[in-house]
């Protein structure tokens, strides 16, 4: 299928109005290339296979399609979405949430490790019409009885690569086995690799192929090289850092190892930097990725399988503390900055011993790279503190407690302008904030007593 030259209205769709008045309140303007090629198949009832990227819009389109079929008055689980990390489920559960408002009561059920299964099984007593998770859960789940999928319509594989990178292959094979086999079947995924073919192949039927051309571009994203000695590493970076100044960046490194090397080294020149990686617990992911998308956290380190599913708007630069392995990982690191027209910044730092995965990315991407000496910086004081800093809210959703309250408590109480108030996020037991380090005394305060209610607050 070729990729349309310009933008379709979804009015072009079999779409019920009320969803249709929903994309517009959304801000849904336009399908993006992965909705226009996909949606007609998605609503015909097809199998698909889609190569696309995080960013493309494909959780919107097979979004649109599983919650038209729905049937709100059954609660029985009609639609499953296996994702690879709990964060990409979680954005994925969000979109679902935003879109199911044209149907009324749908119930959408998050079913993810690295955090208990009692609040899980309370909630599935209840019904579920959509159940979005991760293998290792969701079969969890299975093995107790705790869930069946005997009134299944749709079954999603997103980003299905990165799943089969996981060693999920088995626990989707399991899963796959005990739903009915009259369903729809979507795969997505980054790349069409021998494995997504084979797995295709095992769990579809003649599947409409979609595949979307990469959407960033050199001509939104500025990539530069820098040539470093390997033991220069570390310091080369910092020196970016301090050149560039960029207010949000992932920094990615190919180990855990080197994750951890870099985090100390920059938090000793006194960087606000965070890591990422396979070895934190789900707390303190949570935590990470929280303060880091709220800007009280500029610095992200981080592995590529760790990174999968991160979609902050806004990142300003991505840098390749080390060059990836493989010249399709590079292109999608960087594809994470100059998202919606904007410009992205991309910085790799390069060892000799690394001189032919460059070459690699210049026949990818058909660009003669641009390199350049590092700059000559300085000025090695300590950086200026984030703007932001996160407040933590002892309550979350189980006390009721909703973003209008926070909003409520710090605009009345505590006297902030609207615009003194960042990014909030509220979790089942917790809820954290954001709010400009120059009024974190005031806002403390000020939360103090929410909605009447006293919660123990804490700036992190």
């Amino acid at each position: 299928m070729t990729t349309p030259t310009e933008p379709t209205s979804f009015s072009t769709l079999a779409l019920p109005a009320a969803l249709l008045a929903t994309l517009v309140e959304l801000g849904y303007a336009t399908m993006t290339p992965i909705q226009a090629q996909s949606l007609p198949s998605l609503l015909a009832g097809r199998d698909v296979i889609a190569q696309a990227r995080t960013g493309s819009g494909k959780t919107a389109a097979f979004g649109i399609g599983l919650l038209t079929a729905l049937d709100p008055r059954n609660f029985n689980v009609q639609a499953l979405v296996l994702c690879p990390t709990r964060e990409l489920a979680d954005q994925v559960m969000k979109e679902l949430r935003r879109l199911a408002r044209f149907a009324g009561n749908v119930k959408i059920l998050g079913l993810c490790g690295g955090v208990p299964m009692g609040p899980q099984l309370d909630s599935l007593e209840h019904g579920a019409h959509v159940i979005v998770g991760t293998p290792g859960r969701v079969l969890k789940h299975l093995a107790k009885g705790s869930v069946e999928f005997r009134g299944l319509r749709t079954l999603v594989l997103d980003e299905a690569d990165r799943m089969l990178d996981m060693g999920f292959h088995d626990s989707i094979r399991d899963i796959v086995e005990q739903l009915p086999p009259k369903r729809q079947t979507l795969l997505f995924s980054a790349t069409y690799s021998p494995e997504i073919r084979a797995l295709s192949k095992r769990f579809q039927r003649e599947p409409v192929e979609v595949t979307v051309a990469e959407v960033h571009t050199e001509a939104t994203i500025r990539q530069v090289f820098f040539e470093i000695d390997n033991k220069d590493r570390v310091a080369a970076l910092a020196t970016l850092l301090r050149h560039y100044r960029p207010a949000s960046a992932v920094l990615f490194c190919n180990t855990k190892q080197r994750c951890e090397d870099v985090l100390t080294a920059l938090e000793g020149q006194g960087f606000a930097v965070a890591a990422l990686h396979g070895d934190l617990e789900q707390r303190d992911r949570d935590l990470t990725l929280v303060q880091f998308a709220n800007g009280s956290v500029p610095l992200l380190v981080a592995t590529d399988v760790a990174a999968r599913g991160l979609d902050i708007k806004n990142l300003e630069a991505v840098i390749n503390v080390e060059m990836a392995f493989d010249a399709e990982v590079h292109v999608h690191r960087i594809g994470r900055t100059g998202r919606a027209g904007q410009e992205g910044l991309a910085l790799s730092l390069c060892a000799p011993s690394e001189a032919h995965r460059v070459n690699a990315v210049e026949d990818y991407q058909k660009i003669k790279v641009d390199w350049q000496p590092l700059p000559a910086v300085t000025n090695s004081n300590p950086p200026a503190p984030p703007r932001m800093v996160t407040l933590n809210i002892a309550g979350g959703r189980k006390d009721k407690l909703r973003p209008g309250d926070i909003l409520g408590a710090l605009t009345g109480e505590a006297g902030l302008a609207g615009a003194q108030i960042g990014k909030i996020d509220i979790f089942d037991m917790q809820a954290f904030v954001a709010v400009e380090r120059s009024v974190a005394s005031a806002a403390l305060k000020g939360l103090g007593k929410i909605k009447g209610r006293v919660f123990r607050v804490r700036r992190l």
